[in-house]
C-alpha cells in the first residue's frame, strides 16, 4: 500500500518555518479542500489524484518519494491490514454485479 506523509511534511515544514503552520493555511496556499487533506492524512489507502500530490509536491518544496512510500502489506500494521480493502480482487465479478443492477445491453444499447 502507499502511505501519504502529510503529517510528517507538515511537521517538518512547521520546525523549518519556526512556526506552526495550520491545515487552512495548506488548504490555501495549495487549493486542496481541507477535508481532502484531512482524508489524506486519516484514510488507510486513501486515492490521492496526481494534481494534489502535484500542488503537495510544489508546497513543501519535495519530490514524490518525501511524500508517498510504498510500505509491503507484509509489513502494515496488523490493525492497517484489517481495515485496508485495497483493489478489487475480480473485476469481472464487479462488472458482473453492475450489469446485474442496470440490465445487460447488447450492441445497438437496447436491454436484455
Amino acid at each position: 500500500m502507499i502511505r501519504i506523509r502529510l503529517a510528517e511534511l507538515m511537521a517538518e515544514h512547521s520546525f523549518r518555518a519556526g512556526r506552526r503552520v495550520e491545515w487552512r493555511e495548506v488548504a490555501e496556499a495549495t487549493g486542496i479542500h481541507r477535508a481532502t487533506l484531512s482524508k489524506m492524512v486519516s484514510s488507510i489507502g486513501y486515492n490521492a489524484t496526481i494534481a494534489n500530490i502535484d500542488r503537495l509536491c510544489r508546497y513543501f518544496e519535495c519530490t514524490t518519494g518525501d511524500l508517498l512510500v510504498y510500505v509491503p502489506d507484509e509489513d502494515a500494521p496488523a490493525a492497517v491490514k484489517a481495515s485496508f480493502k485495497g483493489p478489487k480482487a475480480n473485476t469481472e465479478a464487479a462488472g458482473a454485479g453492475a450489469r446485474a443492477r442496470y440490465g445487460k445491453r447488447d450492441a445497438g444499447g437496447s436491454s436484455t
